[in-house]
């Protein structure tokens, strides 16, 4: 557990109606925000702020808590994160690095920060809720710090799979061959092509109907896509934090994190 000071989600104004969601998509490189009203749409501009560098999970609480603090208050919480998770808990998160992200309870200690409700799924789950039509076989890739992944059947959320770490090409992984620092360092040409080979690979392995490709790094892909294949925008990372609160096919696989119920001793009990 994560012991901080808590901080209610609260700062600014919105509108729509209720309940609103703060929906946060967590990042290798940033951290961005948004107020999502009852019907999932943004009340408010999102907000980013860098993900801190080392980002152990009490410093990223602090961060997540800071941008809360710029958004008006939230009754629940939505939270897309770049590693794998279930049930809330993370069991890896490589791009974060170090072994005090194995088996922490993000969910509970982001609830008990912000004293609202959390819901944690992984960040390409959360923006490929956001792209997806929901019918047949659909995959998510997400093209940013890392490589992510995420398969939906008819809307339904899969099991996560760790695939940005299953070897690739030449002894690597998808993650190693094409994440941003392989694009920095092979330029954009190359890069595209290793990604039209692991397209190639992924519909072998998969055979999607449909492949969503997003990520900060996706408006840096060129050349015709296939047509079963259609890039979306880097804001699905928060919008589609809503369904992790609407989508029934999705709300019965996410554990809620509670926050801790009040003090009566600490919050003006009169008891003596």
């Amino acid at each position: 557990m994560v012991a901080r000071p808590q901080t209610a989600v609260s700062g600014g104004t919105a509108a729509g109606p209720r309940p609103w969601t703060l929906s946060v998509d967590v990042g290798g490189s940033g951290i961005k925000a948004t107020v999502l009203d009852a019907e999932g749409r943004p009340s408010t501009e999102r907000v980013r702020v860098k993900t801190p560098q080392p980002s152990p999970p009490p410093t990223l609480v602090d961060a997540i808590a800071d941008l809360a603090g710029t958004l008006p208050e939230a009754d629940r919480v939505s939270v897309g994160f770049p590693g794998a998770v279930r049930d809330g808990v993370v069991l890896a998160a490589a791009n974060l690095g170090g072994e005090e992200w194995r088996r922490c309870d993000l969910a509970a200690a982001l609830a008990e920060r912000l004293r609202r409700p959390v819901r944690l799924l992984n960040d390409a789950d959360v923006q490929g809720l956001a792209a997806i039509e929901g019918r047949g076989l659909e995959m998510v890739i997400t093209l940013g710090t890392g490589f992510g992944t995420a398969i939906f059947q008819d809307g339904r959320p899969a099991p996560h799979l760790e695939l940005a770490h299953h070897p690739f090409r030449r002894g690597r992984t998808y993650e190693e061959q094409l994440g941003d620092k392989a694009l920095k360092k092979v330029g954009r040409r190359k890069w595209n092509k290793r990604l039209r080979a692991a397209i190639a690979s992924l519909r072998s392995l998969v055979n999607f109907d449909r492949l969503y490709i997003g990520g900060g790094n996706a408006r840096k892909v060129t050349g015709d896509l296939d047509p079963d294949v259609r890039l979306v925008s880097n804001e699905a990372g928060v919008l589609g934090g809503i369904a992790l609160w609407r989508d029934e096919g999705v709300v019965e696989l996410v554990r809620t994190a509670q926050p801790p119920a009040p003090n009566p001793l600490t919050h003006g009990s009169a008891a003596t």
